[in-house]
């Protein structure tokens, strides 16, 4: 069973940074694609970003988030980050880890982030 734990929400002002981590459980980690999405209230859940096994990373086709956020993984801590800076109001959402190996998928639980003006 893969379990993904994440860290690092919370609250932040505008123009603030966070990093997200999201350690995860048993070996798969090394061959599957990581990603974060994000739920905005009352919108459906995005990618954001994902990055693969061999560290290629791709990011929603969106001006706003290009250039501010980047993902990155560590394979000897099982773990992958989003560093986030320059953030604005528009980016509060629960933020989502997500594993993806063959054609499973598993996700952490979210986290909460806050950005105020």
């Amino acid at each position: 069973q893969v379990q993904l734990v994440e860290s690092g929400g919370g609250l932040v002002q505008t123009g603030g940074s966070l990093r997200l981590s999201c350690a995860a459980s048993g070996s798969i980690f090394r061959i599957s694609v990581m990603g974060w999405y994000r739920q905005a209230p009352g919108k459906q859940r995005d990618l954001v970003a994902r990055i693969t096994s061999g560290g290629n990373t791709n990011y929603v086709d969106d001006d706003e988030v290009k250039g501010r956020f980047t993902i990155s993984r560590d394979h000897g801590k099982n773990t992958v980050y989003l560093q986030m800076n320059s953030l604005n109001p528009e980016d509060t959402a629960v933020y989502y880890c997500n594993l993806r190996v063959g054609l499973m998928d598993y996700w952490g639980k979210g986290l909460l982030v806050t950005v105020s003006s």
